[in-house]
């Protein structure tokens, strides 16, 4: 269900990282408000370094899966279905580059989940967000923010009542999306960031799309702290994305159409 209401927010505990060499998946579970029964985990894809994020209702069972893998469709089918879930929806934050989206092939493992994207990504999907919708599962609720800059489409999900938002690749640990393809904007990206995120509570944990060096997730005051780029200031920002001389994406050409079209192509 979407809904635009405001929230009451809730504390956020300590988490727990593991990494499974087995299947090439690191892990983050959380004991985050079990009192409120809400369940939290965070997967991994090694090849792009893609973090895919479940969230759940442990009472209702509803779940949502945000940033999903093509080639991890099944394990995260497995998972949910092992926990005794049901996804409602699968949700991207924006229209990936560097991977293929599992939301198309988690509607047909899982049927009954919905595909979730902002409206300005132009991609397909069952339901498109524009700033300020709320996705519902069980008694919890995320808040779409629009936050363009790496993409025009890009939404950051605020979990109000955990503490937490899910950044996709506009805010990164230490870092952020790049700004140079796929309508990319260094300022947008920059006030996206400084007027949608860094002005959340400074407890908040920040969860992004990606990590590169091993990290799992930050906080706003950090970010506000330590991130090289973003303390800056916008001229500054501007100069160093124009400046970072980064290689063509590999995967865009095959991921862009693929995920016009909810990963199914």
């Amino acid at each position: 269900m979407l809904q635009k209401v405001s929230l009451p927010m809730y504390k956020f505990a300590k988490s727990l990282c593991v990494l499974n060499k087995a299947h090439h998946v690191r892990l983050l579970s959380s004991a985050v408000n079990q009192e409120h029964n809400f369940f939290f985990r965070q997967l991994f894809d090694t090849v792009s370094s893609t973090y895919t994020y479940l969230l759940a209702d442990k009472r209702t069972k509803e779940a949502v899966l945000i940033d999903p893998v093509l080639e991890h469709a099944e394990r995260d089918a497995t998972l949910i279905n092992e926990l005794g879930f049901k996804l409602i929806y699968a949700m991207n934050t924006h229209m990936h580059a560097d991977h293929v989206t599992g939301t198309g092939k988690l509607k047909s493992l899982l049927p009954g989940t919905r595909s979730i994207i902002g409206k300005a990504s132009g991609a397909q999907a069952d339901i498109h967000l524009v700033d300020g919708d709320l996705v519902t599962f069980g008694e919890y609720q995320l808040q779409a923010a629009a936050t363009p800059g790496h993409t025009n489409g890009c939404l950051t999900y605020i979990f109000n009542q955990q503490s937490m938002a899910f950044t996709g690749d506009t805010l990164l640990i230490r870092g952020c999306g790049r700004t140079d393809f796929q309508e990319g904007s260094s300022e947008r990206l920059y006030l996206s960031v400084h007027n949608r995120i860094f002005t959340l509570p400074d407890h908040y944990t920040l969860y992004p799309a990606h990590d590169y060096k091993g990290q799992t997730a930050t906080t706003v005051a950090e970010e506000k702290k330590y991130n090289p780029r973003l303390t800056k200031t916008l001229q500054e920002f501007i100069h160093i994305m124009d400046n970072l001389n980064l290689p063509y994406p590999k995967m865009i050409d095959k991921a862009l159409p693929a995920n016009r079209v909810c990963g199914l192509y």
